[in-house]
């Protein structure tokens, strides 16, 4: 069992009694006028933490001298250390700092998780007097400030939510201005394999961790082919995992560069800050492109779009919008009876011409 299985299970296991046994918050907290110290609570993906950077940022600015900690898993943690607004990080997925991070003394905690209850009962735990998270189901009771959360608003905007009750103020930002800043350098161990371009990279990621979001490396690779035959260098990235896609897509693509388990999450960010778009199915590599300014062509169908497709002049959205779809709800996707129509319906043609519509300039 992957360790994400396991903590949804522990999580159904332990957090649904735990809130029957955890006492309710108790209502009208006034907010201190002076806020030393917060924690942000982001358990999940890449993705996730990316889009809460906005509002990591907007806490910062709205109370000067406040000190931002972090509470988030392993697999996501690298995003935090591309931010200059957060001190301290701890994983949730690792005991000993799980518990370190509990007895640090918080005045304000946020739990940015959207449906699972144990990240609220880690907020009750740290005894801070605010806690702020969702009211998505019972795990509201442990909150003194529980927030509404809508599928239909872009997330950014529903993580900008969590820090009003703080800041008293709402937020707001441009989809159209990069928000995390990684310098536009290739690493020097990398830039052997990204050669011979003329017309400019463009980077691919075939992978997700769900079935139901995956395009196929044969799709991918048409693709590719017609980008190499047009003079571009195709990147793909990806990690390990991904390997198998990457050594397909060659297949079709013989000068593409495979940097699939061969770097970091901010080597990766670099890479992408460096290409002229992403091809992408919804991915956490599809919002770490959109925070560092690179243009997206990303393939929807089990993923909601308006809440977690890149906005923004420079990223198009290939959506076939069937009556079955989207079909996923706080992170659980059903398995499809379809074999994934939504997405084999769309073609390597349809891809390409948005592409051109993004390369090609106006």
């Amino acid at each position: 069992m992957s360790r994400l299985k396991a903590l949804k299970a522990l999580d159904k296991i332990i957090g649904i009694p735990l809130m029957a046994l955890l006492p309710r918050a108790g209502g009208c907290v006034i907010v201190p006028e002076k806020i030393k110290r917060a924690l942000f609570i982001r358990p999940g993906g890449i993705g996730d933490l990316v889009l809460l950077l906005p509002a990591v940022r907007a806490l910062a600015e709205s109370l000067p001298g406040v000190d931002i900690d972090l509470l988030c898993e392993g697999r996501n943690a690298g995003v935090a250390k591309m931010s200059g607004d957060i001190s301290g990080v701890f994983l949730y997925d690792n005991g000993p700092e799980l518990l370190r991070c509990l007895r640090s003394g918080y005045d304000a905690v946020i739990d940015t998780e959207q449906w699972h209850r144990l990240s609220a009962a880690a907020a009750f735990f740290t005894g801070a007097p605010v806690r702020i998270g969702y009211a998505t189901n019972n795990r509201k009771k442990l909150f003194t400030h529980p927030v509404p959360y809508s599928h239909d608003e872009y997330e950014v905007y529903s993580f900008f939510h969590l820090i009003e009750p703080l800041t008293g103020a709402a937020h707001s930002f441009d989809p159209d201005k990069p928000f995390l800043d990684v310098p536009e350098v290739i690493p020097e161990r990398l830039s052997s394999e990204l050669r011979n371009q003329r017309a400019g990279m463009v980077a691919i990621f075939p992978g997700a961790t769900v079935r139901e979001r995956r395009w196929g490396a044969r799709k991918f690779g048409m693709a590719a082919k017609e980008l190499e035959n047009t003079g571009y260098k195709v990147v793909i990235l990806g990690s390990a995992a991904d390997k198998k896609d990457a050594e397909d897509i060659r297949k079709y693509s013989p000068g593409s560069a495979d940097l699939t388990g061969k770097t970091t999450l901010e080597e990766t960010a670099r890479v992408l800050k460096a290409c002229k778009a992403l091809v992408t199915a919804d991915s956490g590599l599809m919002h770490v492109a959109f925070a560092v300014g690179t243009p997206t062509v990303s393939l929807f169908g089990s993923g909601i779009e308006k809440k977690w497709a890149p906005p923004g002049k420079n990223h198009i959205v290939i959506n076939k919008g069937l009556d079955c779809s989207p079909c996923t709800r706080y992170g659980y996707t059903p398995r499809c009876p379809r074999n994934v129509e939504c997405l084999e319906a769309i073609s390597p043609e349809e891809v390409l011409d948005a592409l051109d519509g993004i390369l090609t300039p106006a």
